[in-house]
Formats: C-alpha cells, sequence, structure tokens
C-alpha cells in the first residue's frame, strides 16, 4: 500500500435505466418537465484520451489508495484503488467548476469542496459556495459562501475538524461577492469574515504551520477581468499572518516588493516552517521568487523567476517538498524546480507528460514519488519526474467546440479542447466493446477551438488553435495545410478572437467564412480568401477601458498575453434558405447583417433589456423562415449570469426574448433549430441542455444521464437526427435519435401511453476485436482500460406513459399515504382482497415485433414507471435454450437466437395486468438495413437467416431433448430412491432401472460421454457436437453456411430421428405405464405423477 501526503488541499434487448433524480422531485407528477424526459438518456463517449485540467488533488489519511481529485471543470472524481477505477462524486451538485478539495485529517469520511475553480482564464467557471460530505463523497451539503464564485483553497485545524477556513477569492469579472478568508467554528454551520479587502479583493491562499496551527499565512488577490483584459493585480495584494487562529492578521512587508503585487503563491516548509516561499506576480509579467527563514518576518528575493506560459494568473502554485529543505516545486506551463530555495530554477523536461501544472501531491515515505495535476490529466512519477504513468481513464477534457461529419455507416465527432489539441472519433463503433481512446484521433496541436467538416466529404476537416491559426486537415493522409487569411500589403494585423468562427455556406460546401474583426470568404475551400467586409466591431483599445472603477496605467498588473484579441467577431451565420443573407456577431456588443453577401451591412448595437457591449455567443438564421434569426448573447463577463437568447422575425429589425423560462445562473452557449419541427429548439447552458417545443416560451431541462457540467457548444446530425453536446470538463456526449422530441405536445402527455416512430436500426455482426463477446466489456485489459458505450445494437423503441401501472397493492398503498399524512383510518382491506394482492402478476409493458407478413419475431417486456422510456430490440428472434429452474450463469459466451432478416418490421405496445393484455398507442414500422459489404458474397441475405432459423429450431430440439432426458433420470432416480420406503414389488425397481439405462445411452448419444471427454478419449461424435459445430460456425457470420456446415446438419437430423424417437415413445407410454403401477402399489409421490391414487 503507497502512502501519500497532499500540500493542496444475455436477454436480446436492453432496458435504458433512468439516472437517478437529482432536480427534480421524485414526487412530481409526470408532464411538461425534467423527470417526464429524463428516460431520453445521454451517451458519454469520452474521450480519456488526454483527459483535462486538475485544479487539486487530495487523499484519504488513512487509506492511501483512495485518492479525490478536483477537476478545474468537471466536478470532483474519486478513486478507492489508486486510479484503477473513478466515480464521479460531485454530480447533481449546484456547480461542477472545483477549486479546492480537502479531507479531514481527524475524519476520512468528511470532505470538504470549494466551487468555482481559482484561475484567471477566460474560460473558467463559476462555483456556488463550499460544500461538505460526511459520507466520503456519497452525499453533499452546501455549507454556504453561495456568492464566492472561486475559492482557493480550504484549511482544517487538526486539532478541532470543526474549525475550518476558506480561501474564498471571490467573482473573477466583477466586484462584491463573498470575498476573503472565512472561518467557521461549528463545521460550517456558520462563518466569520477573519481577513478581508476591497470588493475586488480575496484571498487565494491560506496556510498553517504544521507545528502550531494558530500561526497561520494568508494571501490576498485583487484582480478583476473582463472580455477585452485582465487586471491582475493591485495595492491590495499580499502577504497575511496570523499568530492567534486567525483573529488578527498582519501584512508581511519586510524585504517583500513594495509596488502593486499580482498573483502570490506561498508554501510553508513542511521539514522547517519556519522556512516560508513565496512567488510574486509584478507589473508588465515581471516579478520573482522569495524565501524567509523567520516565518516571514523578513524576506530575501532569490531570483527573477515567475510562471510565464498564459500568464502568472494561470499558474504560480508553489509546492515545498517533505523529503528536501529548499527544494519547491513551482507550477507553470513548464514544471519548474528549485534545490535551493529559489536561488535558480530548472525546468522538468516534460517527457511524455502533459505541461500546464496545476496541483502536486508527495508520499512521506517515498522521495521518489511524485503526482501531478495538468491541464492534461493527472501523471504519477516513481523516479522523482524522470518518467511518468498517465491516468488515461478520467474522461473530463473540456471541450469549446463539436463538429460532426456525414461519414458512413457511422459519423465522427470532432471538437477543439482546452489545451489537449483538436481531437476526432467515432461516434459509435461496429465492435461489442464501445469506442476506446485508441479510435481518436489528433486533426491538430495545441488549444482546439471551432472545427468543420466538408458535408460531402468526410476527409476534409478544418481545425484550428487559437487565435484563428487555421488549417485544412486531409483525414485521408494526415497532411495539415495552414489557410488562415492575411492581410494584404499595407494593411494592420487581423484581430482573431481566441476562439474564431469557422462557417462552411449551406450554399457551396467549397465556400466557407472565417472571421477576425473582418469577415473574410474563401470558395475553394481555404486556398484563396477575400474581405467581405471592414472591422464590423467597435475597435475599442482595451488599454483605455476603464476596469476596477478606474483607467489604469500602461504599469500596472496587466496579463494581455494569452488574452483573446478585443474587438472580434465571434459568431457568423448564412440564412440556408437565401443565399448571401449573412449575420456576424462580435464580442464588444454588435450583430451585423447583410442581404447582399457582404457588400452592405447593417449594425445592431441595442437589444431589448440586455446590457450594452454583450457578447455574441451564437447566431442562427432560421432553417425554415428566410426571416428569422436567433442570437444567444452573453454578458457573464461583467458578472451577469443571466440566459439571454432572443429571435427575430424580420431580419434583425426586431427582438423577442425567447429565454425566459431557462434557470438564472444558466449563461446560454448555443442553440440549434431542428431541420424537421421550425418550434423544437436546443440550447446548451452553463449547467444542462434544455429544449423547447414551443420556439422558446417554455423550456425543459434534458437531464437523462448527464452530469452537472457546462455545454459550451451543440449540433445536429441531420442524417441520424443525433444531438451531439460539447462539455467544457466531461467529454462529449450523444442524446441518440432525438426525433421522439418533434411530436411531443402538451396535449399528448396526457394521453395513457404513447410509442414514437422508430428509427431504422443497422444489420451487421457487431465485431470483437478483443476477443470478449461482453457488451462493454474490456477483455483482458484490467479494470483501468477506458470503454465508452456505444448505442444499444438494433432497433431502439422509445415510448411514454402518463401514469405508472400499479399492482393493486401498490395502488392501496398510494392511497393510504395520503390518508397516513392526514392522520386518517387505514383499515386492512380484508382478507379476499389482499389474497388478491398476493397472486397478482407484475404489471409490464409487452413490445410485440412482426415481420412484413404479421409473424410474431419477438416479445420485449419494459419499464411501467411514467415518463419516458427507451428498450432495444437486438434484431434476432428469442433464444431457444430449454428452461431452466435457476438463469444461466455467465458463460464465455451467449450464443444468441438467429438474425432476423433485413426489411421492414412493426412494433406493437400493450399493457399487462395480472396477466391480460390491453393494446396501448399506435403501432410503428421502420426498417432493417445491412451496412455495409460483406467481404465474400457468401448466400442471399434470406437464406443465411434461413439456415439460422433452421438450425436453432434443430438446436431447440436437441437441447430441449437432453433437458427432457436430465428430467426423466431425475425421476427414475426418485423412483428408485421412494421405491426403498414402500413394499411394491421389486419388479418395479428394475423397470425404472431399465428406463434409466436406456435414457444414459440417449444421453450419450445425444452428448456424448462425459468420462471419456474428460479424458480427451475420440470417440463417437455426439449429435450435439455435431449441431454445436454448426452453430459455431455460422452466429457470428452473415456469410452464410458452408457445404460442412449443411453435412453436419443433415447428419444430426438423421441421427436425432431415432433418438428422439425413442425419447417420445419413453415420454408416452413407458414412464405413464410405471408411473400407473406406482401408484396402484401405492408408492408415495414421485416427480412426473400427479395425485397418488389408493394403493
Amino acid at each position: 500500500m503507497r502512502k501519500f501526503a497532499t500540500t493542496m488541499a444475455a436477454c436480446g434487448f436492453l432496458l435504458f435505466s433512468l439516472a437517478p433524480e437529482v432536480e427534480s422531485n421524485d414526487d412530481t407528477p409526470p408532464g411538461f418537465n425534467e423527470k417526464t424526459f429524463k428516460g431520453l438518456e445521454w451517451r458519454g463517449i469520452g474521450p480519456a484520451l488526454m483527459s483535462g485540467r486538475i485544479a487539486d488533488i487530495a487523499f484519504d489519511p488513512t487509506d492511501r489508495s483512495t485518492w479525490y481529485v478536483a477537476v478545474g471543470s468537471g466536478g470532483v472524481w474519486k478513486t478507492t484503488n489508486q486510479g484503477t477505477t473513478w466515480k464521479s462524486v460531485f454530480d447533481g451538485q449546484g456547480s461542477y467548476s472545483i477549486g479546492a478539495v480537502t479531507v479531514d485529517p481527524n475524519n476520512h469520511n468528511t470532505v470538504w469542496v470549494g466551487t468555482g475553480e481559482n484561475v484567471s482564464g477566460r474560460h473558467v467557471g463559476y462555483g456556488d459556495g463550499i460544500y461538505k460530505s460526511l459520507d466520503g463523497g456519497n452525499t453533499w451539503k452546501n455549507m454556504g459562501l453561495e456568492n464566492s464564485e472561486h475559492i482557493g483553497m480550504i484549511a482544517i485545524d487538526p486539532r478541532d475538524s470543526d474549525v475550518v477556513f476558506v480561501a474564498a477569492q471571490g467573482p473573477l469579472w466583477s466586484g462584491g461577492g463573498d470575498r476573503g478568508l472565512y472561518k467557521t467554528t461549528d463545521g460550517g454551520k456558520s462563518w466569520d469574515g477573519v481577513l478581508w479587502g476591497g470588493e475586488f479583493t480575496g484571498v487565494s491562499e491560506v496556510h498553517m504551520d504544521p507545528r502550531n496551527p494558530d500561526i497561520m499565512y494568508a494571501v490576498k488577490h485583487q484582480r478583476i477581468r473582463n472580455v477585452a483584459a485582465l487586471m491582475n493585480g493591485g495595492p491590495e495584494s499580499g502577504i497575511f499572518k496570523s499568530v492567534d487562529g486567525g483573529s488578527n492578521w498582519r501584512e508581511l512587508t519586510n524585504g517583500l516588493p513594495e509596488e502593486d503585487k499580482g498573483k502570490i503563491g506561498l508554501a510553508v516548509s513542511p521539514i522547517d516552517p519556519d522556512v516560508v516561499y513565496a512567488t510574486i506576480e509584478l507589473g508588465g509579467r515581471k516579478g520573482g521568487f522569495w524565501r524567509s527563514l523567520d516565518g516571514g518576518e523578513s524576506w530575501e528575493k532569490r531570483s527573477d523567476y515567475l510562471s510565464g506560459g498564459t500568464g502568472p494568473h494561470y499558474y504560480q502554485e508553489i509546492f515545498a517538498s517533505p523529503h528536501k529543505l529548499d527544494r519547491v516545486y513551482q507550477m507553470d506551463a513548464t514544471l519548474h524546480i528549485t534545490e535551493d530555495g529559489g536561488k535558480t530554477f530548472v525546468p522538468q523536461p516534460h517527457g511524455y507528460k502533459h505541461g500546464d501544472h496545476h496541483a502536486m501531491a508527495f508520499d512521506p515515505d517515498d522521495p521518489e514519488y511524485l503526482m501531478y495535476g495538468t491541464d492534461g490529466g493527472v501523471y504519477e512519477s516513481f523516479d522523482l519526474g524522470k518518467t511518468f504513468r498517465f491516468v488515461s481513464n478520467l474522461p473530463v477534457t473540456q471541450f469549446y467546440k463539436v463538429a460532426v461529419d456525414n461519414d458512413t455507416p457511422f459519423y465522427n465527432v470532432y471538437g477543439g479542447t482546452q489545451d489537449n489539441n483538436t481531437q476526432g472519433g467515432p461516434s459509435r463503433t461496429d465492435n461489442v466493446h464501445g469506442i476506446l481512446n485508441s479510435d481518436w484521433f489528433i486533426t491538430l496541436f495545441g488549444d482546439g477551438h471551432q472545427p468543420a467538416v466538408d458535408p460531402t466529404d468526410p476527409d476534409i476537416v478544418y481545425s484550428q488553435w487559437q487565435q484563428g491559426n487555421l488549417v485544412r486537415y486531409d483525414r485521408k493522409t494526415g497532411e495539415v495545410i495552414y489557410i488562415q487569411p492575411q492581410p494584404a500589403t499595407g494593411e494592420e494585423s487581423e484581430r482573431f478572437n481566441w476562439d474564431a468562427p469557422i462557417l462552411i455556406s449551406p450554399h457551396d460546401p467549397a465556400r466557407i467564412y472565417f472571421a477576425s474583426q473582418r469577415l473574410w470568404r474563401s470558395d475553394d475551400r481555404g486556398d484563396s480568401w477575400t474581405a467581405i467586409s471592414g472591422d464590423l466591431s467597435h475597435g475599442r483599445d482595451r488599454l483605455k477601458e476603464p476596469m476596477m472603477g478606474r483607467v489604469w496605467s500602461f504599469d500596472a498588473s496587466w496579463d494581455l498575453w494569452a488574452m483573446s484579441l478585443f474587438g472580434t467577431i465571434t459568431n457568423v451565420s448564412e440564412s440556408p434558405l437565401v443565399e448571401g443573407l449573412l449575420y456576424a456577431g462580435t464580442d464588444d456588443g454588435r450583430i451585423q447583417i447583410s442581404e447582399d453577401g457582404g457588400q452592405n451591412w447593417r449594425a445592431i448595437e441595442r437589444l431589448p433589456d440586455v446590457p450594452d457591449d454583450f457578447f455574441v455567443n451564437d447566431i442562427k438564421a432560421d432553417l425554415h423562415d428566410p426571416d428569422t434569426v436567433y442570437v444567444v448573447v452573453d454578458d457573464h463577463k461583467s458578472g451577469d449570469f443571466s440566459p439571454y437568447v432572443l429571435k427575430s422575425t424580420n431580419r434583425g429589425g426586431t427582438w423577442t426574448h425567447i429565454s425566459r423560462g431557462l434557470p438564472e445562473r444558466h449563461i446560454v452557449w448555443r442553440l440549434v433549430q431542428d431541420h424537421v419541427n421550425p418550434r423544437l429548439l436546443f440550447a446548451g447552458t452553463e449547467f444542462g441542455v434544455f429544449f423547447t417545443v414551443d420556439s422558446g416560451q417554455n423550456w425543459v431541462k434534458l437531464a437523462g444521464g448527464a452530469p452537472t457540467i457546462s455545454f459550451r457548444d451543440l449540433v445536429i446530425q441531420q442524417r441520424e437526427n443525433d444531438l451531439v453536446a460539447a462539455s467544457f470538463g466531461r467529454g462529449f456526449w450523444i442524446l441518440d435519435d432525438y426525433s421522439p422530441l418533434r411530436s411531443v405536445t402538451r396535449e399528448q402527455l396526457q394521453n395513457e401511453a404513447t410509442l414514437f416512430p422508430v428509427r431504422g436500426a443497422d444489420w451487421y455482426i457487431p465485431r470483437v476485436p478483443m476477443g470478449d463477446f461482453e457488451v462493454g466489456g474490456k477483455s483482458s485489459q484490467g479494470d483501468s482500460f477506458f470503454v465508452a458505450p456505444n448505442p444499444p445494437f438494433g432497433a431502439v423503441f422509445t415510448y411514454y406513459l402518463s401514469e405508472d401501472i400499479r399492482t393493486a397493492k401498490e395502488q392501496r398503498r398510494e392511497s393510504e399515504k395520503d390518508l397516513e399524512k392526514s392522520g386518517g383510518d387505514t383499515p386492512y382491506p380484508g382478507w379476499e382482497a389482499l389474497r388478491k394482492e398476493e397472486i397478482e402478476e407484475s404489471p409490464a409493458i409487452v413490445l410485440t415485433v412482426r415481420d412484413e407478413s404479421g409473424n410474431v419475431v419477438r416479445r420485449i417486456e419494459g419499464p411501467v414507471k411514467a415518463g419516458f422510456h427507451r428498450v432495444a430490440w437486438d434484431l434476432r428472434y428469442p433464444v431457444s435454450s430449454p428452461w431452466t429452474p435457476e438463469p444461466a450463469g455467465d458463460s464465455y459466451i451467449d450464443i444468441p437466437g438467429p438474425l432476423a432478416v433485413p426489411g421492414t418490421y412493426q412494433v406493437s405496445m400493450a399493457k399487462r395486468i395480472n396477466g391480460e393484455l390491453q393494446p396501448l398507442g399506435t403501432a410503428q414500422s421502420f426498417t432493417v438495413t445491412p451496412i455495409g459489404e460483406r467481404g465474400q458474397p457468401g448466400a442471399p441475405m434470406e437464406d443465411v437467416v434461413a439456415f439460422s432459423r433452421s438450425l436453432d429450431d434443430l438446436n431447440r430440439q436437441v437441447a430441449g431433448a437432453s433437458a427432457a432426458i436430465e428430467a426423466m433420470l431425475v425421476e427414475t432416480g426418485a423412483i428408485k430412491e421412494t421405491l426403498l420406503r414402500s413394499d411394491a414389488p421389486d419388479t418395479l425397481r428394475g423397470q425404472a432401472r431399465t428406463l434409466e439405462l436406456e435414457l444414459l445411452a440417449l444421453k450419450e448419444k445425444l452428448s456424448g460421454n462425459e468420462a471419456r471427454d474428460l479424458y480427451q478419449d475420440v470417440g463417437p461424435v455426439s449429435i450435439s457436437s455435431r449441431v454445436n459445430f454448426a452453430v459455431m460456425g455460422t452466429f457470428r457470420s452473415t456469410y452464410g453456411p458452408t457445404p460442412s456446415h449443411r453435412d453436419a446438419i443433415d447428419i444430426a437430423q438423421k441421427e436425432f430421428a431415432e433418438v428422439s424417437e425413442r425419447i417420445q415413445q419413453i415420454t408416452d407410454s413407458g414412464l405413464p405405464e410405471l408411473r400407473a403401477e406406482l401408484n396402484s402399489a401405492g408408492v408415495p409421490w414421485t416427480p412426473g405423477r400427479g395425485v397418488p391414487g389408493e394403493g
């Protein structure tokens, strides 16, 4: 067991299980609400190829195999086996962005989480306070500080677990909120501010002296960010010390710089707590590293080294080694290490590890062990950073944007990520396992942003890294050509947004639009470009814009190096109905409209009830009406988290809000419209995906199976009717076949039941590339092997029930609950009623599949709870194996029933109540279609299926005969035993023995000799062996039977005819005659006999 210390806090059908209730109450009646639609479940497809940004790491102090990982924008994950498997333990809470996680040193079941990642990035999420779990992360309670938005650290007094300090940085985009250092002495029931500053100053770190927790250090940080810039410091930033447990504080200044300070990282040496280290940002990306040898009373500057890369605001955490004094690790794009207390820093080679470091952990018993939290996930080193083990099963990638292609048989998904490249991968695979990390590929390095794929050629993929560095990727060859539009002679450089928009024209796939502050057009897939607009933004100078209520000096703590340029176009749309009708939105409060392909532009700078200078997150021309356009705007970078979605029906002349029903705090990032029903819209927000069937009058959350996460982009794969979502911290999610939502109305939901149209099903044999037949299985790759699920194989049936179908007992108990609540009588209903309840069958929904001739192919049972449900048919006839009193155990290979032939089928629905079927809804027809071509021509598909069914019928007979023999052997054995307890003639035992011997001989012909088989002694070929040869030879193929398979079946049928005839004779006469004689002789009852007669 490793020790750690951290310095930072086979049925043939499938039923989709409903996700646990999170936001909606279990008692919510069915209707147009979140609970009703939870049966439409999202499918997370990962990937875990490169994981995502880690903010903090904490370890169980009593079990070093248990780790908690705070993902910057992906919740909290827990492992109890050192990373072999993980569980997301923070789903369903009010935030997904995490700044800190800490385990109580006195009670390992108590875990504290500070929400709101404490970096100042343009993309960072926001939290809603401090959370506490008393059961190791199974359940959580928000303990307050809801307006802190960003929490940097949590410190627990090792002497008293009720004493907790929280370093709350406070809002990034505005002043005010819950800022400062807060203390509780009652386990979080109440909080007192013990250190604070002005409205833009919070506390980012808090540390305790390990010898004396009354000695504490805290860091104040003054900052604000807006769309244009980051001011990452001010006169209130500094280092503070308390010697009385946080009651009183004083600033430490001796030897520290006097000018305004930016972000400060602090560490107390675990070896000698009098030694304190600080890395301090000053203006102009300057600063350095300081050390104190007397508990912060005096400081010495040791070097000028400062975290760089994206900027000090993104790093600056420092960690003092518990093994060597003056060895300190500083988080940076490249990790830097000092062995001499900061005098010199050496960059640690990345090796095969991601850069951009944010958290570390140590093993107190192993000086060679290090754990890193980076932008690319979690890594371990067992040799002090020479080599690294990547934790490759944490699917927490942050995707900015998503695109899909039209590849066949399955489309691919592409997304640009935060610092993890642009990734592409399949929406599903044709194997039983699912989607593996190895199925994904990289189209471009760096921070990925909006990709696009040619709708007519899936091998043409557009990708970009930050600030508009656009390329065209050839999927066939892997080649990349750089195609960013360039300014002409004498023109200034272009201003590209960090996430520049690209659009493939709906009128010509060779025409693409790309935007800086100007809109560019290419008619040859980016080989050449023409600017079709001037500067569409306001073109303001961001250095002259006020921040924190004033305009700042050029020498202030600006951090603009990795900022998005300001005054840029952020989104572009072209009407699919009117060529040249263009819309563009900017980051500084402008919507621009051109009705002539960009020759003339009309600016809109104000929207009703929307703050000025809004950021256009999305703009979409309506797919059905040439005059309608939608815009999604955002003011969260001014501290306003309200959702703003507006619609114009006159090309921007007037606007109407359509987001009134969306929750507060839900910034809207993306809006997409269904290509069939113009009133069906989807919105991706900061905490979920919502849909409306009435053009925005009412919105409902699609929460089934989805975590609480920011969905930054949505796209519809129109061929499949799939809604594909890019989450910012939990990878990609797909809502397979959302088409049932097209016909949903409030009136329809009042109907007892609805069976929705069925999407066509693909006909093929799933591959088993790793030799494992288990759906979603990992073969022998171990539990840490990452697999994301495919949708269920076959045809998926979607149905809705307006009410639960209850048994009589459930109905009685429901009525009694109301009486119990009011204190009324609940007398027992009488023994007759109770007896009826006792013998009543459980209700079920029965879905019946029929072929074109009306023959029943399959019956499938489904859930009976109110709401939406999905049940899948695996395109096979039922398994024909004999009944057994106990379900068959797990086997390496489960032989399914025969595949149904491609063609048209119909599914109908009924409810079964106490054994009686009552039809429900309207039957739906659907098609089953082969995908791809077979490698070898083989037999016609109809012949393949006909042979499989014939073989299955023979297998049914042979297996049934074997089961019948076993049952009769049980009976003859029981007769022999029972005869010992009777005075019947000895001749009866002889008759039983004669039948037994004949049955054993028949069994050997059917199944072979078990003893001989055990010794692998070759003997006569059994009938079952010949049948099994044909079954194993054909069940995983659509090629059809070979002559060998047919010969085996011909032999088996001939031999089985003789065996079957004799078994039938024993069944019809041999045993019945013996049973009659047993009854006449007064022999006690044995299996197979009815009521014994008089002797």
